[in-house]
């Protein structure tokens, strides 16, 4: 416990800060566009706006990548581990086939921008495996195979004798494999939009949190505490902070997630792992873990624990038991990596909706109010994708997925305190039957 604490880190564990940070607002301004967030969908709408020649002025409240952004796990990971079940029966067959080809498309975006941003983010296109850590969840993995595969998501199983010869640590036994996407440093990745916007000519503003907006004749103006900006179009990209804006609170909700890395790891460590294509790892629990290594040769474990805040806050702040968690994970999963010391530890937030699809829309007399959110921890490559989109759409081109994404009505929350008792709980179970299997792996 004491350890952990030393090792906590409030900006998560990927990057340091950027310095200089650029200037606050202090000034009331115009431009054609202004996009509060800037993570990445706020970066990436940016840098297709600008190209057209627009003025592009992006408020972010604490620095570019300071959210999920710039704190997930760095999983590139298209379609593969889905809850296909929770928008097939919503949208039908057809539709929940757009979702997927949504989310396989999404690694394609990524992978894009890598390439015309010259982005070195330590991207290994190695392909992910969905893994079980024991033989009770060969049924879950094997029907979500058979569906992801009607749905337009090819996966391939790899047997206990196939994953030993790829080197995958004994601790996961079978799983599914999917070629495409692979691993990444997140904070490195929203750090070189950063910088491709700011040399695009986007007029990014950190340290300056929106205050209020309200729309007059077709002109929204934006308020924050030492100026203001006013734009035809806005975009709101604050994806789980959205609730404390006031917006969105009915229909998503932000979810704490948690990530642990361990020092980095000797040659003789690294050799005892095996694991040579370095392929990132979630397993097949009810809420999953995910296993990675790093560029820096680190191992990072993510999630493991969800928790809700009442009230829909996010706190910038520890969470000593999710780290707990993740700690006896890589125990568990790494014994050869026994008495590995900690290196740092962080939290941050994603959005959640009820069929765990993205919440994209418009708001406004001149519906020139876009909004997204609701990444459900799967947003490193959509959320840019969604950007994008929405910036195409302001300049007058029309994206298919676009329009299905805004067609889709995202089932209400619950009010308080019936939220937090329910979210709470169904979390709390999840967890007790996670560690049953868990237990069973032990013995």
């Amino acid at each position: 416990m004491i350890e952990l604490k030393q090792k906590y880190t409030s900006i998560g564990g990927w990057e340091e800060e950027p310095k200089p940070l650029q200037s606050a607002l202090n000034k009331d301004i115009n431009a054609d566009v202004v996009i509060i967030g800037g993570g990445l969908a706020g970066l990436c709408a940016s840098l297709e706006l600008v190209k057209s020649g627009l003025k592009v002025v992006v408020l972010e409240k604490e620095f570019s990548g300071f959210g999920a952004s710039g704190r997930n796990a760095g999983y590139l990971g298209g379609a593969l581990g889905l809850k296909y079940d929770l928008f097939l029966k919503k949208t039908g067959t057809e539709g929940a086939k757009n979702v997927v080809d949504f989310y396989e498309k999404g690694v394609d975006f990524a992978e894009n921008i890598f390439k015309e941003y010259t982005i070195d983010c330590d991207y290994i296109q190695s392909g992910l495996i969905r893994a079980a850590i024991h033989e009770s969840q060969e049924k879950s993995i094997r029907n979500d195979m058979k569906l992801g595969a009607e749905l337009g998501c090819e996966t391939e199983f790899l047997d206990h004798n196939e994953m030993r010869a790829r080197g995958i640590p004994p601790a996961f036994l079978f799983g599914s494999y999917i070629s495409r996407g692979g691993t990444l440093n997140p904070g490195k990745y929203i750090q070189g939009l950063r910088r491709a916007a700011i040399q695009a000519g986007v007029e990014l503003y950190e340290n300056t949190p929106m205050v209020s907006f309200h729309e007059v004749d077709g002109t929204v103006k934006v308020k924050s505490p030492n100026g203001s900006v006013s734009a035809a179009n806005l975009i709101l990209a604050n994806n789980a902070y959205m609730p404390q804006l006031g917006l969105l609170q009915d229909r998503t909700v932000p979810l704490r997630v948690s990530a642990i890395e361990t020092m980095p790891l000797s040659p003789t460590q690294l050799n005892a792992l095996g694991w040579y294509n370095r392929e990132g790892i979630t397993t097949a629990h009810h809420i999953m873990e995910s296993h990675r290594l790093t560029a820096r040769n680190t191992l990072v474990c993510t999630t493991k624990k969800l928790h809700y805040v009442y009230g829909s806050k996010t706190p910038n702040e520890p969470d000593f038991g999710q780290y707990r968690a993740l700690k006896i994970a890589i125990q568990d999963r790494f014994p050869m990596l026994k008495d590995i010391s900690i290196k740092s530890c962080w939290s941050g937030y994603i959005s959640y909706a009820n069929d765990a699809l993205p919440v994209v829309g418009t708001m406004g007399r001149h519906k020139n109010i876009y909004y997204a959110a609701g990444c459900a921890g799967h947003g490193l490559g959509t959320q840019g994708m969604i950007g994008n989109f929405i910036a195409k759409k302001i300049l007058g081109y029309e994206e298919s997925m676009l329009t299905f994404l805004m067609a889709n009505k995202t089932p209400r929350t619950l009010p308080e305190p019936l939220r937090w008792c329910v979210l709470n709980g169904a979390l709390f179970a999840a967890s007790r039957l996670d560690e049953q299997v868990n237990r069973k792996a032990r013995t």
